[in-house]
């Protein structure tokens, strides 16, 4: 055991361009899965074995052009394909933390920590807080925190999923967030999610499961039965036309029917899809206590474009924003020194259910990452007995709201406002709006792109059209907790909200690099300003 920790933390150390794209390119091999040119690479990853689609040209994953380094989109593609919902995405998170040398703390005991030490906690395995305390840190000195989501719009299994239809059993969902629902039509779907398992000693377990194999679809109709469809739009009822096919009814006896209490997991659920369950975690049906599934596409994360520039890949928005900060704040404090002259909190916070308002227990909208802040401080204060030690930090920190930004589309250009088009591989977009659904102020705004200049790194303005509404993020709802300065800001991306989504591979080096330069330079940036004197 002690061996795989080392191990997982040499390689966590190594340039990720080497990890990937030397094992891509010796170990691609045609895959019947992918139509030609494609190859499919089984590759040896830090997260568990998945599978990449990629180009056959060379320079698959080489080292970043923008202000040197290495890439992390190889890495960022591994984080995608394990992390099919906001449970996947916070595990993966926890195992690199824990790769890297972060300590698990747990919300409901007494926290012991110290000057220089790194830890996290998870709240519902869908929420997670990272921090890094530097070594001279202060009392009173303030946190740098980079905030992004884990979920993203999706389908979920109602509560009482079970349907049939014309011989065939469907699965009924309820959609989640604002997404492209036609964009699901047609596509190799499957159930991933948690689930809770009865173990032997009568108590019960939180797993993960993942369905990996093609198990749902949900066919369009023939052009010949919808002779308008091209001319009027696809407008699906997303209530009646949006259920997913899971198999045909092969005269399948209904659970009620063999004595089965109608409010159990089994009476709620197909056979077929609890067998499939079960199979999967390696457990008895009668041991599935509870079942909370998303339906995802089965379709990996890869490379694409005539020069491999973009990421395609489903969920995105806003995994990309996640795993940039994540790596971001590990490799700001990998080495032994990285935190000896730091008087700041380092901090990543990712949340769930911003897509849907943040107003949850594991959402932005919840007093989560306050609370920790003030008892990170409550631990350090030892001997200290002045005033306000908690809302004097909150006033020297600075809150980066990290979120995906709307590119402008080339088929669409008039969606953006002239002078504010976010291109791809530009870098990240600073997002403004005067009626604050983007938290951005000048001030904020002013010292992240120091944070740029200072590292040689693009930024880009964004602004909505005033003839336009204007979405907003988990920004604006934390500067307003408790007043900490915030700037929201992304990576450029179309098709949001699509089943399945591209951004620029360069844009995502781009945003590791920003926030990297942001953990490690922002103190010395933000003592030269002078505003409130």
């Amino acid at each position: 055991m002690v061996g795989v920790v080392v191990m997982n933390r040499l390689r966590l150390m190594r340039p990720p361009s080497t990890i990937t794209s030397s094992l891509l390119l010796r170990n691609c091999h045609p895959c019947s899965t992918f139509p030609s040119p494609h190859l499919c690479g089984k590759r040896a990853r830090r997260f568990s074995a998945t599978t990449l689609c990629c180009s056959k040209s060379d320079g698959l994953l080489e080292s970043s052009n923008i202000s040197g380094g290495s890439s992390i989109v190889g890495d960022l593609l591994d984080y995608l394909n394990e992390s099919w919902t906001q449970f996947h995405a916070t595990a993966e998170a926890k195992r690199l933390l824990i790769a890297a040398g972060f300590h698990l703390l747990n919300e409901n005991d007494e926290w012991d920590i110290k000057p220089g030490g790194r830890y996290f906690f998870t709240r519902n395995m869908s929420c997670l807080i990272a921090f890094a305390i530097g070594e001279k840190y202060n009392v009173g000195n303030g946190f740098h925190v980079i905030a992004a989501h884990t979920d993203s719009p999706c389908l979920k299994l109602k509560p009482k999923s079970a349907s049939s239809k014309s011989g065939y059993l469907m699965v009924n969902v309820q959609t989640y967030g604002g997404g492209l629902w036609h964009t699901w039509f047609d596509r190799d779907l499957s159930v991933a999610g948690r689930v809770i398992v009865r173990t032997t000693d009568g108590s019960f377990m939180h797993k993960l499961v993942k369905v990996k194999r093609p198990l749902l679809r949900i066919p369009t109709l023939a052009i010949h039965l919808d002779r308008t469809v091209n001319k009027d739009g696809f407008k699906p009822n997303l209530e009646t036309q949006l259920l997913p096919l899971l198999a045909t009814n092969l005269e399948e006896t209904s659970i009620e029917s063999k004595g089965e209490s109608p409010e159990s997991t089994k009476a709620s659920h197909h056979p077929l899809l609890m067998q499939v369950l079960s199979d999967e975690l390696n457990c008895s049906i009668d041991d599935i206590m509870s079942i909370e599934l998303n339906i995802c596409d089965t379709q990996p994360s890869c490379l694409g474009g005539g020069n491999n520039e973009f990421i395609f890949s489903g969920r995105l928005d806003n995994l990309a924003s996640s795993y940039c900060a994540l790596r971001a704040l590990v490799d700001s404090c990998e080495l032994p020194g990285d935190l000896s002259s730091e008087q700041a909190i380092r901090m990543v916070a990712l949340f769930d259910n911003e897509e849907v308002g943040s107003n949850s227990i594991q959402g932005a909208g919840a007093p989560t990452m306050f609370q920790a802040m003030r008892r990170i401080i409550d631990c350090l204060v030892h001997e200290y007995v002045g005033e306000g030690a908690f809302e004097r930090a909150i006033r020297q920190s600075f809150l980066v709201s990290a979120d995906m930004a709307h590119g402008v589309h080339p088929n669409f250009i008039d969606k953006h406002e002239e002078l504010h088009r976010p291109e791809m591989q530009k870098g990240l977009v600073i997002k403004h709006n005067a009626n604050q659904r983007y938290a951005t102020s000048g001030v904020t705004a002013f010292l992240f792109k120091e944070v740029a200049k200072m590292h040689n790194l693009p930024t880009q303005e964004f602004v909505v059209r005033n003839d336009m509404g204007c979405g907003s993020t988990i920004g604006p709802i934390l500067a307003s907790g408790v007043g900490i300065r915030t700037v929201d800001c992304g990576i450029s991306q179309l098709s949001m909200h699509s089943v399945r989504e591209i951004c620029g591979k360069e844009d995502v080096d781009i945003a590791y690099k920003h926030f990297k330069g942001f953990y490690q330079t922002f103190s010395s940036i933000d003592m030269k300003l002078k505003v409130d004197y």
